[in-house]
């Protein structure tokens, strides 16, 4: 059994994935090492029950970088997306609802039942926000500079700079408010309707430990700008096959340039000596080595679990230490035998647009800010915030014929619960999340085949992300670009020679965009 490689990869998440296929492709022989029996992280598709093939994590996709998708050949191996139009559905407790995109005149429209004059700046907010992703999106695959380090990274910072200044100083006072301040003023200084603050506010906070009114949640409102569907920009989209096909498609690249993928091999120890890796040790004992580790795992796993705190600084563990795995997020996957009647746009046991993008059950900001101070104090949200999608609309391919697949990602949920667990309280939460989906759907808790609750610790059990954080920590700015995942540590590179991280502890950070695992690549294949 051959047991040396030139890297190993720690994880077959879609980042590990990726940095093991640029490096394949690059001549190097490559081990990726994964600890359960399915490859793919959080981006994964599982047959939880017989006919229905679930994205159990993940749910849908837009932010998967371009240049990696053709650069792997990815529709070669499988990768096919499905453009939802329109893209949100929000219906409101007074019979009345809100579509939106990506259909510009269908969206005016929309907005217009609530307010004319949202109508109008909707557009102008849209434009706002895609001069800030113009400025930002090319960061997302560029290797952060140090701003203590040596000339070259001055330099980097002064190129960052000048790009900063070419903004000018309102889309430059814009992009800062967007990176550092709070979701909600904003939306407040652009709109005057309730209804679609709310909508909106939904994109700031989901995966995140605060409510719109805190700062840092103004930085994720960009990202439905940034991505794309198929060439074009600003459309989300589903995955045929379910969100389990981005991975196996970059695994299928990844082993066509040679690479090799073993499932059921869970790492116990990175091995290091005089401060340089040496290889991993598996549970089981089994030793593997490589001048060359990259893990795909978060900082706690990497650095606190699996490596002696003697081969790592004291201040960096401290940094390590000092990172917020905070988690807000239940996920509830549900087979259901009929979509959702909607009591604001009834339909009658069939597919209709209002099911084809992200359904929202969230009537106002107040709404989202009451729930989140639930979980602040121990307790899960009374009510809570609920984003739910069907891929099956747009996807035959998951479910048998007639039935359909909800997928609910429900905040605010703490991961420690004060004078309870979630063993106790996970069914009564998601059947309080069934109650209000009943309210507005009428028949949704009848349409119930099979359901699958998964709350922050048990998250952090299936995937190994601490806390149950779906970002592999915090994503607020502090925690960001040059200070992710600490200061002097945002070049992929770690104070142990030869060991990197490639998943979304790094920079950019979590969404299935894949950047983090090609950043590193570009960084290992850069030291040789």
């Amino acid at each position: 059994m051959t047991t040396t490689y030139d890297a190993i990869i720690l994880g077959a998440g879609h980042n590990g994935l990726v940095t093991a296929a640029y490096l394949a492709k690059a001549g190097y022989k490559v081990l990726v090492l994964e600890r359960r029996d399915i490859i793919g992280g959080c981006c994964i598709t599982e047959e939880l029950w017989p006919g229905f093939k679930v994205s159990t994590a993940a749910y849908v996709n837009s932010l998967l970088r371009p240049e990696i998708i053709r650069d792997l050949e990815l529709k070669k191996h499988g990768f096919e997306m499905l453009p939802r139009s329109p893209s949100s559905f929000s219906p409101f407790p007074d019979g009345r609802y809100l579509m939106m995109g990506p259909d510009k005149d269908m969206t005016h429209k929309e907005i217009a039942k609530f307010s004319t004059k949202d109508a109008e700046n909707y557009p102008k907010y849209e434009a706002m926000l895609t001069r800030v992703a113009d400025f930002l999106e090319p960061m997302l695959t560029q290797t952060p500079p140090d701003p203590f380090g040596g000339l070259w990274n001055l330099w980097k910072l002064g190129k960052l700079g000048m790009g900063f200044r070419r903004l000018g100083r309102d889309a430059g006072s814009e992009a800062v408010e967007i990176l550092t301040g709070a979701a909600r003023p904003i939306l407040d200084r652009w709109f005057e309707s309730e209804e679609l603050k709310a909508t909106i506010a939904t994109d700031a906070v989901i995966g995140a430990f605060a409510p719109p009114s805190h700062p840092g949640t103004a930085y994720v409102l960009f990202h439905h700008v940034m991505g794309e569907c198929n060439g074009v920009r600003g459309v989300w989209g589903y995955v045929r096959g379910g969100m389990g096909m981005v991975s196996n498609s970059i695994a299928a690249a990844a082993k066509s340039y040679g690479a090799e993928i073993r499932t059921n091999a869970e790492v116990g120890q990175i091995l290091v000596k005089d401060g340089r890796v040496q290889g991993v040790a598996l549970k089981d004992g089994t030793e593997f080595h490589a001048k060359r580790i990259a893990s795909n795992a978060d900082a706690h796993v990497t650095f606190l679990k699996l490596m002696d705190a003697k081969d790592l600084p004291e201040g960096f563990i401290s940094a390590i230490k000092r990172i917020d795995y905070s988690s807000a997020t239940v996920k509830i996957n549900v087979a259901i035998d009929r979509p959702p009647n909607w009591k604001a746009l009834p339909s009658d046991g069939k597919v209709g647009p209002q099911h084809h993008g992200t359904m929202h059950v969230c009537p106002d900001q107040d709404y989202i800010e009451r729930a989140f101070d639930d979980a602040k104090y121990g307790r899960w949200a009374r009510d809570p915030m609920i984003e739910c999608t069907m891929a099956t609309a747009l996807d035959d391919t998951l479910a048998p014929p007639g039935k359909h697949i909800l997928s609910m990602f429900v905040q605010y949920a703490p991961y420690h619960l004060k004078d309870t667990t979630w063993e106790v309280e996970k069914d009564r939460f998601a059947d309080r999340c069934f109650d209000l989906l009943e309210e507005y759907a009428p028949g949704f808790k009848s349409s119930v085949l099979h359901r699958m609750v998964i709350p922050p610790p048990d998250m952090e059990k299936m995937w190994g992300i601490t806390g149950g954080n779906i970002m592999q920590g915090s994503m607020n700015l502090h925690s960001m670009f040059s200070f992710r995942p600490a200061a002097g540590y945002a070049n992929y590179r770690t104070p142990v020679k030869g060991l990197y991280l490639c998943g979304a502890a790094a920079h950019p950070g979590g969404g299935v965009m894949g950047a983090c695992g090609l950043n590193a690549a570009r960084e290992m294949i850069r030291d040789g």
